[in-house]
């Protein structure tokens, strides 16, 4: 069941409510850790489902509710033995099956990730191994966004060299590509329901960069013509376009450079 079952559920047979607001509170503070010890799988139904899916479930792992179901019997003491003995045996299991449904991403320097199922990460992983390889040629990936770890990949260091400093609480491009060659700073948004650079998250991602020393450039990437269709309208001026099903190609939005940073993106650039 979600969230607002298990809440549900904790009503009706503890008299304990929590208000809907506290669904991630609920989440993040319980379901989490029960997931990271084994006592709980996450979308055993379909295993691919992406973490922020409002239809994401949760399950009690078998073995452990074997022996919950035991509790307070004689059989208890020796079955919750027996499950502490064979526990990390257990969440290895459990581990395994998590990563055969990750997304495995190549960096270009050679380092090797995984991005949780699903969501926009299939798009991030070709944008770092198609879009990266024939518009960024020997960029290096600064920062990944991953719906499970927000961090999961930061080179924080170099950032600063940029003069970009980044807080947790920042709305952070899903992608940031450092191209030495040309001295730009790709920020790239990987769309597949919301969140295309428009006029509003254009100026957004040029005040958390204010204080870089290099050019900054804007790029939304979509998977399809399709997928891109619904979102022309809100395409900002002087940014660009990528499609995933069409990669060696790029759309440019008016002006007169192709892929590079305008006087406005540039350090010490006006509004």
């Amino acid at each position: 069941m979600g969230i607002t079952p298990i809440i549900e559920f904790i009503a009706a047979k503890h008299g304990v409510r929590y208000a809907p607001n506290t669904r991630e509170t609920v989440r993040d503070d319980a379901v989490k850790h029960f997931i990271e010890h084994g006592l709980f799988l996450r979308n055993p139904d379909q295993p691919d489902r992406p973490v922020t899916s409002p239809k994401t479930v949760y399950q009690i792992e078998p073995h452990a509710l074997m022996r919950l179901r035991a509790y307070e019997t004689q059989e208890w003491p020796s079955l919750l033995a027996n499950y502490l003995e064979g526990w990390s045996g257990i969440l290895k299991e459990i581990q395994r099956g998590r990563s055969l449904v990750r997304i495995p991403v190549t960096l270009p320097g050679g380092g090797k990730l995984t991005l949780s199922p699903g969501g926009q990460n299939p798009l991030i992983q070709q944008i770092v191994h198609e879009f990266c390889s024939r518009f960024a040629p020997g960029g290096e990936v600064l920062y990944l966004g991953d719906a499970e770890d927000k961090f999961i990949h930061l080179v924080s260091e170099r950032l600063s060299e940029l003069g970009a400093r980044l807080s947790s609480a920042a709305k952070i491009p899903d992608v940031i590509v450092f191209d030495k060659r040309r001295n730009w700073l790709l920020l790239i948004e990987a769309v597949t329901s919301a969140g295309p650079v428009d006029g509003k998250r254009r100026k957004e991602l040029k005040a958390l960069f204010a204080g870089c020393s290099v050019g900054l450039v804007f790029v939304t990437c979509f998977e399809t013509r399709k997928a891109m269709q619904g979102f022309l309208s809100q395409i900002a001026w002087e940014s660009e376009v990528w499609i995933a099903e069409d990669s060696e190609h790029l759309i440019h939005f008016n002006g007169e450079r192709y892929l590079g940073p305008y006087p406005d993106a540039l350090p010490g650039g006006g509004v």
